[in-house]
């Protein structure tokens, strides 16, 4: 299958074969500061927050590819495992994991392989129109909810995982997908004109 350019590539084109440590370097940690800013970003919910944690996962994996996407979502776990304020839920360091805030591991855990599953369809084109760039986010989005089920499961059993660890996301996911499904393809359209690209959307 052929590999195609990422939005990440339109707006940072790779530079010199030198400089590309450094260019991908600034689009993991950039993509990174984005999942920390969803996860920081919440609305009220019953019986858990909704955040734009996931959400940002899946379009970070979206704009970067399977491979950035995948490394941004790592370097947002270990700036938490590291001690830093970067998770939904006040706390952060190795202990994050296990305390009273221990049953968001799943989903955390997840992240880097919702980001390289969505990064990988982008790669395909799945990020150029509508329906595809829906079920891309909703194939990453599965993934996250799949790591959070799995291991709510070990504690609660798979009937009350499902109920509080994936019922109560259902709705906000769709919806959140449906909205960035517009985006996207509107994004490939602009940077398209601007960059006289003839694969446009």
């Amino acid at each position: 299958m052929t590999t195609q350019r990422t939005l990440g590539d339109f707006v940072w084109s790779r530079p010199d074969p030198s400089l590309t440590f450094v260019r991908d370097l600034g689009l993991v940690l950039g993509g990174s500061m984005l999942i920390v800013l969803g996860a920081k970003l919440s609305v009220p919910f019953v019986p858990v927050p909704l955040t734009f944690q996931g959400f940002a996962v899946v379009l970070v994996g979206a704009a970067l590819g399977s491979r950035l996407g995948a490394f941004a979502a790592m370097a947002y776990l270990i700036e938490g495992l590291a001690g830093l304020p970067v998770f939904a839920l006040p706390g952060a360091g190795p202990g994050y994991f296990l305390g009273p805030t221990g049953w968001t591991a799943g989903y955390l855990f997840s992240f880097p392989i919702a980001a390289w599953v969505v990064g990988a369809l982008a790669e395909q084109g799945w990020d150029r129109r509508y329906l595809t760039t829906i079920l891309a986010l909703a194939a990453g989005q599965a993934v996250i909810l799949a790591g959070g089920f799995i291991w709510l499961s070990w504690f609660v059993g798979s009937r009350g995982a499902f109920l509080t660890g994936v019922v109560p996301f259902l709705f906000g996911d769709v919806l959140k997908s449906a909205l960035a499904a517009l985006a996207l393809p509107a994004a490939w359209r602009l940077v398209g004109r601007r960059a006289g690209q003839t694969d446009r959307p």
